[in-house]
């Protein structure tokens, strides 16, 4: 027999028996949708699901029932020169669970959750396509409900949410709806404030840290595609329903984040860890801000902070101190970066060293500091410094006439 002709016989027997073990045993039961609704749409059909968190509810330490007070300006302080208010009612939250991570045309959002703040509480709306067919009708109704806010908070949104959602209704040959709304990242802000105090800024970290909120059966991002295939493929929707759970609560906790996050940029002295202090100053500096990052500074260095960043501190303290024409503050911090092992030390000697060249006039000091900061890093300018010192230095003064 053909030797290639009795490995196809022997293999098409092994996938009989395959099929044989399988088609013989009993499928297991599918879990059908939970408590929802089919929505029609001129673009055909898809699922929704609702829920409301009363006023009443505490998400860890925020209180849902105080959403509904934030003030109409309190977005704007994240935004860069400009004042703007919408009131509270008019902003949503939104975030979406999609078939991939990596983004693409190939990606699809196949679940998009939107929250809105209401004297009631905190209403959660849930657009699902229980298959492909139904993401035409799922994207229109995304835009009829987004046609009822003015403001769309997102965190991470604007590298992937709304990119990625913008792509499927160019690919279903519709006009995203997004670019008559005003777009609050809180991924950015977020990163400003806590990236210095904490390891990660995932919001789940967030809503740990600064909410006090612990999930439970979190199925994690990574897991959230493959749940969705074997829904496509089994019509079982139970293990599919801990990732709504899972977008349900991130889109809560990025709203009461969102009362948290600008209200310190909107009045600092609310803080009290010295890392989020020095986060907050850093971005005030950015800002051109001085003053106000200057007092912050200060007001983290009376707090327990790393070495590492009690120095960096210290460094931007001076910096602002001797832009600000502060110079005897700025010259004591310089003083105090001098006088152990960091960082900062050499370039402390050589802004002491520009100090007493151009404001003492003391050549002398001035060449000593150059000669410390090159013994801890030199470079070609320091050279040119000790070189023209030195050079200062040597030279005889004529004695004067009395």
């Amino acid at each position: 027999m053909d030797p290639l002709k009795h490995q196809l016989d022997l293999l098409r027997r092994r996938i009989a028996t395959i099929d044989a073990r399988y088609s013989t045993a009993t499928p297991a039961p599918a879990a059908p949708l939970p408590e929802g609704r089919e929505v029609e749409t001129p673009a055909g059909k898809h699922w929704e699901f609702e829920r409301l968190w009363p006023a009443h509810h505490r998400h860890g330490s925020a209180d849902v029932g105080a959403l509904c007070e934030l003030p109409a300006d309190l977005l704007s302080v994240l935004s860069q020169n400009d004042a703007w208010s919408t009131p509270a009612a008019r902003w949503t939250f939104l975030d979406t669970e999609t078939s991939g991570l990596a983004g693409g045309s190939g990606t699809v959002a196949f679940l998009v959750g939107c929250g809105s703040i209401t004297e009631r509480g905190f209403e959660l709306r849930q657009f699902f396509m229980r298959d492909h067919g139904e993401e035409p009708s799922l994207l229109h109704a995304l835009e009829d409900y987004l046609s009822a806010f003015d403001v769309i908070v997102t965190y991470n949104g604007k590298a992937f949410d709304i990119p990625l959602l913008e792509t499927r209704y160019r690919m279903n040959r519709r006009k995203p709806c997004f670019a008559r709304l005003r777009h609050v990242d809180l991924l950015h802000s977020s990163r400003r404030l806590w990236r210095l105090a904490l390891s990660s800024c995932r919001l789940q970290d967030l809503e740990s840290r600064i909410l006090g909120v612990e999930r439970h059966g979190d199925p994690g991002g990574a897991a959230i595609p493959q749940l969705y295939f074997e829904w496509l493929h089994t019509r079982n929707f139970r293990p599919l329903w801990p990732v709504f759970t899972h977008n349900a609560i991130d889109i809560l906790s990025l709203a009461c984040l969102t009362a948290v996050v600008p209200q310190a940029f909107r009045d600092p002295s609310r803080l009290t860890n010295g890392a989020e202090m020095v986060g907050l100053a850093r971005w005030l500096k950015s800002e051109s801000k001085l003053e106000e990052s200057l007092a912050l500074f200060d007001a983290a260095l009376s707090r327990p902070l790393p070495d590492s960043l009690a120095w960096e501190t210290l460094w931007h303290a001076a910096d602002l101190d001797r832009k600000l024409g502060r110079h005897d503050s700025a010259l004591a911090r310089w003083i105090e970066l001098s006088t152990a092992p960091n960082p900062y030390r050499a370039r402390a000697y050589e802004r002491l060293a520009i100090h007493y060249e151009r404001r003492e006039r003391n050549p002398s000091m001035a060449l000593e500091m150059t000669r410390a900061a090159r013994a801890l890093d030199d470079s070609p300018s320091l050279g040119k410094r000790e070189s023209r010192l030195a050079a200062r230095t040597s030279t005889a003064r004529p004695g004067r006439l009395l």
